[in-house]
């Protein structure tokens, strides 16, 4: 097995499954039992979920809403979807924790990095909701940020496509997938992978980033087990 600690990335956008909106109970089903497949061979998970399916800050400008305003309603967006998967992961007899970066302890612990460890140390599955707590940053610097906190061995961001290609794969039947590339070699060709942010963090804190098609059944548990090549990896 050759990650012990990952950080999975899911895209907001992507429980919508086929939906115009909103969260598609099957997809959810569908990735709870994908993640249970490698927390049960003793991988410690934890999640960062994006907001798109149900709302995005950088819309609320165009419709006149003040950019901080519509940052934070995006992180609300996060948390629930972030609930909504708790509530899947649950069901399907896994212990977790929901840790926001926005305090309502109502639905969830506030993140203390310390607390966040332990949690994995001890087998629950955690997620992180609300982003880092602060406008002008997105989930995948969120994302970036937690897997450096938390020691995480690889940031796993779970897309539609199975991997960074040279061109648009749905738009160019000639782009052509990559299996390894550099950071260096991602910022000089200009691969739109994560904000650079984001894609910073992981560079200068040396944590790997695999992108990979988290729809297709079995992918993940292949990326943990090693045994194939599975999306992308940047290092």
């Amino acid at each position: 097995m050759s990650y012990k600690r990952i950080l999975l990335k899911l895209s907001g956008e992507a429980l919508m499954g086929k939906q115009n909106y909103g969260i598609d109970p099957a997809r959810l089903e569908q990735y709870a039992l994908e993640i249970k497949k490698v927390k049960d061979q003793g991988v410690e998970v934890a999640i960062v979920i994006g907001g798109g399916n149900i709302y995005r800050g950088v819309q609320a400008e165009a419709s006149g809403i003040d950019r901080v305003q519509g940052d934070y309603m995006g992180m609300l967006a996060t948390v629930i979807n972030a609930m909504a998967i708790q509530s899947t992961l649950e069901k399907h007899g896994m212990y977790t924790r929901l840790m926001s970066g926005i305090k309502m302890e109502a639905v969830c612990e506030p993140f203390i990095r310390r607390r966040a460890v332990r949690h994995l140390e001890k087998g629950r599955i955690v997620i992180f909701g609300a982003g880092i707590g602060n406008p002008y940053f997105t989930t995948d610097s969120t994302a970036s940020l937690r897997a450096i906190e938390i020691e995480a061995d690889v940031v796993l961001k779970g897309t539609r496509v199975d991997g960074v290609y040279s061109a648009d794969p749905e738009k160019d039947p000639n782009a052509v997938r990559f299996e390894k590339l550099s950071f260096e070699e991602v910022i000089s060709k200009g691969y739109n992978i994560m904000d650079m942010t984001a894609f910073t963090l992981c560079q200068e804190n040396n944590v790997p980033i695999i992108v990979f098609d988290m729809n297709k059944p079995g992918n993940l548990q292949k990326l943990i087990e090693g045994k194939e090549q599975v999306g992308t990896l940047i290092s």
